[in-house]
């Protein structure tokens, strides 16, 4: 079968989303504050813990402004950008408690680690996962290459900015990879083929260190798109995975070089109370380097929740052993916080 392009609204440049800003970013306003402020009181009035379910959050009217959204993030550019949350009024604990519920009404949450978390801190502790093939990236302060998380949502909140860098920067799968199909279609059929990813330690008992996956699908007529050059280099460390050609490693660093182009990376400055929500099939992103203010209480803290939707019910193959190993280590945590 022909590779076809991928339409828009999945498929976007740059310029498109920088002039069309109403569609995506969704300003909270004062009568939804206060729907969040009650909604948060009545979960502390009842004692309630994380994990908690969309009905133990009531919202008013917010949820039908929570379904637009939800659209857009599934069938449309990918992108969400929630601002105005009081973050400063909640704490860090309320803060927690008001992302998970605004999360509970979006999808499901997935375990991120081996530990089972469902809500994971994004900040600097320090390491190099380009020396260390165990270290994620998320708790360092480097630049972070463009790729997509796990589960069908990733959304980050930001509790605290750093003192400089940091930018959030996205772009579309889609259209890179109609940039590849217009330009170098013999790279963009490798990028369909078979690619080995390093799960870097976190896999379940019986499971192979790494994955196996295209770059690039289609499913049921709907586009889905991968990029993680840094797991796919690391997976060259097993001696019984293919090592990467010439003419792959071209095409993995086209890809890099396309979203960090332009035309088609966004970039996004976090203020606290933002959140971002991501279709990981159809945006990668990045983070670039950021230096942290020396009092604790003031560096850069993000809140990461991974999610699954019922419009992606029906998942490719070739992703359900990642959604096996979440749904393992949710049931199964090891030494959880």
């Amino acid at each position: 079968m022909p590779i076809e392009a991928v339409p828009f609204p999945n498929a976007w440049l740059a310029a498109q989303m920088r002039s069309d800003r109403d569609r995506w970013v969704f300003q909270l306003s004062a009568a939804e504050l206060r729907e969040i402020a009650g909604a948060l009181g009545r979960v502390r009035s009842r004692g309630l813990q994380i994990p908690f379910g969309p009905q133990d959050f009531p919202l008013d009217s917010l949820p039908k402004r929570l379904g637009a959204m939800r659209d857009e993030i599934e069938q449309g550019a990918g992108v969400a950008l929630i601002r105005g949350l009081e973050v400063d009024r909640y704490g860090l604990d309320g803060t927690r408690l008001v992302y998970w519920g605004l999360g509970a009404h979006l999808g499901t949450a997935l375990a991120q680690n081996p530990k089972g978390a469902l809500l994971v801190d994004v900040r600097d502790e320090g390491g190099d996962p380009y020396k260390n093939p165990t270290q994620r990236g998320y708790h360092t302060s480097q630049y972070l290459p463009f790729h997509n998380d796990q589960g069908d949502v990733v959304g980050l909140l930001c509790y605290r900015r750093s003192k400089e860098g940091g930018l959030s920067c996205v772009c579309s799968s889609g259209a890179i990879h109609n940039e590849i199909l217009a330009t170098r279609p013999e790279l963009l059929e490798l990028l369909y083929g078979d690619w080995y990813a390093d799960i870097r330690g976190e896999q379940p008992p019986g499971r192979k260190p790494y994955y196996v996956e295209p770059r690039y699908a289609v499913h049921n007529g709907r586009f889905y798109a991968q990029h993680g050059p840094t797991y796919i280099k690391s997976a060259q460390r097993f001696e019984e995975v293919p090592r990467l050609t010439p003419q792959q490693l071209e095409a993995l660093e086209l890809v890099t070089q396309l979203a960090a182009d332009d035309r088609f990376r966004l970039d996004m400055d976090f203020e606290p109370g933002d959140v971002q929500f991501l279709n990981n099939h159809l945006v990668l992103h990045s983070r670039t380097g950021f230096v942290d203010f020396d009092e604790p209480h003031r560096k850069r803290h993000l809140l990461r929740l991974w999610l699954d939707t019922p419009w992606y019910a029906d998942i490719p193959p070739f992703l359900r052993p990642r959604h096996e190993d979440m749904e393992y280590w949710r049931a199964n945590p090891v030494n959880p916080d």
